[in-house]
């Protein structure tokens, strides 16, 4: 098999060939992603065919876990980010055994790292989850749910960067085969745990926890077995290419996009907090069914694939972009970028078109079962239908500078962006102003606006070319 190195040919350099290289290294990332998106996505279907109130409690469960996980989880897994940009350099250098480096550091410190997140994210998990969730139903639902992912963050950093190696050197297919077959074993024991068929036992919204967890491992094996195919070439499985230099170097580059993470997932956890409080019973009322909240995951669980796709086009960026700067080449990494961005708002701003007007009530009607979450997430779905070219921006590039190693500026501007505008936007247009789950995402869409110019003000700026990894 032979790895890609897209940004060296002179013949993708011209007109729709830049566009058919960036495709080409693109396409299976955003399957690989989307696949494994649809592991949560597999979770609201399912759910929609139990029992309300029990339907909607899974479902409203979903989004917290999702976040909490992603603050645990997803923070390890920002390792990828300096491992790709590491490993794409040194691989357009010619310098496959230290690229090979790259990846034992970078797996060797997340099963290390995972172990202990793991422990800590448990511990200290009911805090959360009752700290986003007003619901006690709920918060019993996303306790069970996501004691079992949280377990799963080990395999989750580690699958983050296997597959942030092979995308570094072109190989974006290793990623997508390990995505579908984890893919396959998720739906299978959803269907076994969440029901409780072939004898196992009816576990409701947590069995699919315990799915997503069996599945994740599965998926790190086959990326392992694909690693150990270049041992010959790349060497990256021996214990003489561990480094604290080399690590820290990983690091450096990784620490601000998990700081990022971590900014997005606390914001977003409040984001969260502030449609809960929409589902709040008054004085000596009770909660039949968390509409907002179950229509907020729904909504987010929804675009979600969209925001997967978009940051798949933004992972393809960051190789090329990586890989020209390792040549020495930084005018052909921006017209990498540039090109991303334009292949992206072409082909998003027709999936916002299908999301946000054409089929906005079939894909509502396909996640929720019930009428009164379907009539809630309506709005928020057609919003941000129109802002998906704009997220498509946001992502490619956010994703290119972190290919670039501009990790720092990335996450200083999140931080800014989800403070100053996403948290404190949402709780002013839906609670003190009562715009209620419309207020809360037309937030969700000015912090999309400012997030894309953002963005692109700090490609325009080229800035980042002096950066040496």
């Amino acid at each position: 098999m032979e790895t890609l190195d897209l940004a060296a040919p002179h013949s993708f350099a011209l007109g729709g060939s830049r566009y058919k290289a960036i495709l080409r290294l693109a396409l299976p990332t955003v399957f690989a992603m989307l696949s494994q998106s649809v592991v949560n996505e597999v979770d609201v279907i399912y759910f929609s065919h139990l029992p309300v109130p029990e339907s909607s409690y899974g479902q409203a469960a979903l989004l917290p876990s999702l976040i909490l996980t992603w603050l645990f989880g997803g923070s390890l897994s920002a390792i990828g980010v300096g491992t790709q940009a590491l490993v794409a350099r040194r691989y357009a250098e010619g310098d496959r055994r230290s690229a090979g480096a790259v990846l034992a550091n970078s797996s060797f410190f997340t099963v290390i790292a995972g172990a202990i997140f793991s422990v800590v994210g448990l511990a200290t998990l009911p805090w959360f989850l009752r700290g986003m969730i007003e619901v006690p139903g709920v918060q019993d639902v996303a306790i069970a749910y996501t004691r079992w992912r949280l377990l799963a963050v080990i395999s989750m950093g580690a699958t983050m960067s296997f597959k942030a190696f092979f995308d570094g050197i072109g190989r974006t297919h290793v990623h997508l085969v390990a995505a579908l077959a984890m893919n396959a074993f998720n739906i299978l024991f959803c269907w076994i745990f969440i029901f409780g068929h072939f004898g196992a036992p009816r576990m409701g919204a947590p069995g699919a926890g315990l799915s997503g967890f069996l599945a994740t491992w599965i998926g790190l094996s086959i990326m392992v077995f694909y690693a150990a195919l270049l041992r010959h070439d790349f060497r990256p499985m021996r214990w003489a290419n561990l480094s604290r230099a080399l690590t820290w170097s990983i690091l450096k580059l990784s620490v601000p996009a998990a700081g990022a993470t971590v900014v997005m997932m606390f914001g977003f956890g409040l984001f969260v907090r502030t449609v809960a409080r929409l589902d709040a019973p008054a004085a000596g009322a009770t909660v039949s069914e968390a509409v907002n909240s179950a229509a907020n995951t729904d909504i987010v669980e929804t675009l979600k694939l969209t925001f997967t796709a978009c940051m798949a086009f933004g992972t393809a960026t960051a190789t090329l972009i990586s890989q020209s700067l390792g040549r020495r080449q930084p005018e052909e990494a921006q017209k990498w970028g540039w090109a991303s961005v334009r292949l992206g708002v072409a082909i998003f701003g027709v999936v916002g078109l299908c999301e946000g007007l054409l089929f906005t009530h079939q894909l509502v009607a396909l996640i929720s079962n019930s009428g009164a979450v379907r009539a809630a997430a309506i709005f928020p779905m057609r919003i941000m239908g129109l802002a998906t070219p704009l997220i498509a921006v946001a992502m490619i590039l956010t994703e290119g500078l972190f290919g670039a190693g501009n990790t720092k500026f990335v996450a200083l501007a999140q931080f800014l962006l989800v403070f100053a505008c996403l948290v404190p936007l949402a709780y002013v247009l839906g609670i003190v102003l009562h715009q209620s789950l419309r207020g809360v995402w037309i937030a969700a869409f000015v912090y999309s606006c400012f997030a894309a110019v953002t963005m692109s003000a700090k490609f325009a700026s080229g800035s980042w070319k002096q950066i040496r990894l």
